[in-house]
């Protein structure tokens, strides 16, 4: 009976949410909406019942038929969607000399962005002090620790550097779009690159075929567009149920013990991303405007916890900074698997500070640190843009310095909260990527840039 209540309620929490729509309120405020009234339920279910009791088990157990179908269908969209930007992004570029140059750059920014980020998690976990072993492992860190692993174990260790490098590659481009292997977002991104320098040599040579291979691109890349934006209406719905499930059975004690973890990890991406905006400002763009722009896609990753389900709403901010079409495309879908400042720069550089003490190594050493940055930087090829991509990062990164990957599951606790900054910074660095590159290769519109009248409009989804 009490699960039908729940259950009730949270029926009449999505048809609020629906009501809201209806009425054309914006993306953001239904999106934020969804996710404090997720965090209310769940605090409520929490102390009505308590987070180990079978009533909330099994009312989020109904509440998961919402929120992890949502990333379902994320997952579902994700390879699609990398293939058919990239692939638009060459077809759509009217120089073709520029493209090696406009990718060296955004690929540049993306890592360099990375090793800067390594350093800011390195000197946020030595300034707040952090160490492993002031964690307490309950059961929930053992387990996950050992999951990863064994996990780890079976598909990565064991491997050479270079031959990890090889991993990336992809061997069978059908299977990578299943997303079969860890490496597969980064292999998809290759072969896509191959088909896409394929395109740019047959417009060379047969301009009429390459125009029809353009149009069936720009054909399929509209439908898929249309499929993200009918998934992306859902994001209030997946935020509401995905926040009261993961508040109803997380345990708080454990939380505040990580509050310092907490804390420090949203410094180091508060800081992360003012580099963000001293790099525009620096660069002659007005960071402000920036950030008035970029508001809504990083509202939308800071609560959908998702790079790749991001993109659309990635690439049309950086058209509305004056970006142009291909470009934000390259740097869009490269910054999915390439250069996760948040995921793959701040978080594998402060768990290997936290963990070094633990092993018999000083976490100043300024070998140590610099071996760390580059190895960060290196192992941020290939990270998915959808959840658990941080972890993996993680994972190459201790595995890399010969560390006990087990740590890696330290901050179970706490994962969710701390990834929904870390994704935002993921995308952050996505756009100035891109708009830094329009910018150095004179593409970019500053008329577009500046005028606040081009800004996303999100009451369409």
């Amino acid at each position: 009976m009490l699960v039908i209540l729940n259950i009730i309620i949270m029926l009449l929490l999505i048809l609020g949410l629906y009501m809201m729509q209806r009425k054309h309120l914006s993306f953001s405020k239904r999106v934020f909406t969804g996710l404090g009234l997720g965090i209310l339920f769940g605090l409520g279910l929490q102390w009505a019942y308590g987070s180990s009791s079978e009533v909330v088990a099994e009312s989020s157990n109904w509440f998961n038929m919402v929120g992890t179908s949502y990333i379902r269908f994320l997952q579902m969209i994700v390879m699609p969607l990398i293939f058919i930007s990239i692939l638009s992004a060459f077809t759509k570029m009217t120089l073709s000399k520029n493209i090696g140059k406009i990718s060296a750059l955004i690929i540049a920014v993306l890592i360099g962005t990375t090793a800067i980020a390594a350093a800011v998690g390195i000197a946020t976990s030595v300034g707040f002090n952090l160490e492993a072993i002031q964690i307490e492992q309950g059961e929930a860190e053992l387990e996950r620790g050992a999951s990863l692993e064994e996990n780890y174990t079976n598909n990565v260790e064991g491997l050479s550097f270079p031959e990890q490098i090889i991993q990336l590659l992809p061997a069978n481009p059908f299977l990578d779009f299943t997303g079969a292997r860890s490496t597969s977002t980064i292999a998809v991104v290759i072969f896509t690159v191959f088909l896409g320098i394929a395109y740019l040599g047959v417009r060379r040579k047969e301009p009429e075929k390459a125009e029809t291979f353009a149009k069936i691109i720009d054909s399929i890349h509209a439908i898929v567009m249309r499929v993200v934006t009918l998934i992306l209406r859902l994001t209030p719905y997946g935020v509401l149920a995905i926040m009261t499930r993961t508040v109803a059975t997380s345990d708080l004690a454990a939380i505040a013990s990580l509050g310092k973890f907490v804390i420090a990890s949203y410094v180091a991406l508060a800081v992360m991303f003012i580099i963000h905006l001293i790099l525009l400002l620096v660069s002659g763009l007005n960071p402000i405007t920036y950030v008035k722009k970029a508001f809504p896609v990083l509202a939308f990753a800071f609560t959908s916890r998702t790079s790749a389900g991001a993109l659309p709403l990635n690439i049309q901010t950086q058209r509305k900074l004056g970006v142009p079409e291909g470009t934000a495309n390259f740097a869009g879908s490269f910054g999915l698997s390439i250069g996760q400042n948040g995921c793959a720069g701040i978080y594998p550089a402060m768990l290997a500070v936290m963990i070094a003490p633990t092993i018999g190594i000083n976490p100043l050493d300024p070998g140590f640190l610099l071996m760390l940055i580059v190895v960060v930087a290196i192992s941020s090829f290939g990270v998915a843009g959808v959840g658990g991509g941080a972890t993996f990062a993680a994972l190459l990164v201790l595995s890399a310095l010969d560390m006990p990957i087990a740590l890696a599951g330290v901050l179970i606790s706490v994962e969710p909260l701390i990834d929904m900054g870390r994704t935002a910074v993921n995308v952050s660095g996505s756009m100035t990527a891109g708009t830094l590159t329009g910018k150095w290769t004179k593409e970019l519109d500053e008329s577009v840039y500046n005028d606040p009248n081009q800004k996303l409009e999100t009451q369409e989804i």
